[in-house]
């Protein structure tokens, strides 16, 4: 196993097929079907005994020890892994949506059928957008495999982990962004270390937040300090500057 597995080529191939099937969906159906794609895998590497079935599978011992001698040497390797993983993933977003397939992604964003009528290729920006998603999803799942030396169906394909809390994260953090995913993730940490002792009330506070957050500010957080500092620290908009005036 690669340190960044998936980067190589099986995490966007599996998408590939996947993107055939449910880009045939629109709206709600669209969600709902992404769902049952991953019920659909968790049901079927199940079913694997050579994977460990349902209750899943170890890493190898050869492979544990060959990443650190001991559990504070692999717990500092994991700690660098993803530093760099979460580099490479913010480089990787703020470069493509900078490029033309983020304006026509953006244009998508905004109004489907208008961007359509402008001639860009909807489908082609779609599928480009899900297989680069799901290579990198592909890559920060192989660190997770690394860092906890253990991985299961259940675990793998969570529709908590992998769905509702990356949605709150976006959400209370600000669409369309990518410093609000950030501060997301940021403050979701911090509740979950806080508050994952009480249980249902954990899972309570994170829903009342996120109410509160899309009632006072849609925007997300960062919506709030942008528009009060008028800050960005990954500009992804253009601007049409006036050309100057002459004589």
């Amino acid at each position: 196993m690669t340190i960044f597995g998936g980067l190589h080529p099986p995490g966007a191939l599996i998408a590939v097929p996947v993107a055939l099937l449910i880009f045939r969906l629109r709206g709600a159906y669209f969600a709902i079907g992404t769902w049952v794609i991953a019920e659909v895998f968790r049901l079927s590497f199940a079913q694997v005994s050579a994977l460990g079935g349902g209750s899943g599978s170890s890493l190898p011992v050869g492979i544990v020890r060959s990443l650190a001698a001991s559990r504070s040497g692999r717990e500092h390797l994991s700690y660098w892994l993803a530093m760099g993983s979460a580099v490479l993933v913010i480089a990787a977003v703020y470069l493509f949506l900078r490029s033309r397939n983020g304006l026509a992604l953006t244009a998508i964003r905004d109004n489907e059928l208008a961007a359509g009528s402008l001639g860009i290729d909807i489908w082609r920006t779609k599928f480009i957008v899900y297989v680069v998603t799901a290579a990198l999803t592909a890559m920060i799942g192989a660190l997770i495999f690394l860092q906890k030396l253990r991985i299961s169906p259940d675990a793998a394909f969570s529709v908590n982990d992998w769905t509702a809390f990356v949605i709150f994260i976006v959400v209370i953090g600000g669409i369309g962004t990518i410093e609000g995913p950030i501060i997301g993730t940021l403050i979701f940490f911090l509740l979950r270390e806080t508050l994952a002792d009480l249980g249902t009330i954990y899972l309570i506070v994170l829903g009342t937040v996120a109410i509160v957050i899309m009632l006072k500010a849609p925007t997300g957080l960062w919506g709030l300090i942008r528009s009060r500092f008028d800050v960005e620290l990954f500009p992804l908009c253009f601007r049409v500057k006036p050309s100057p005036k002459k004589g």
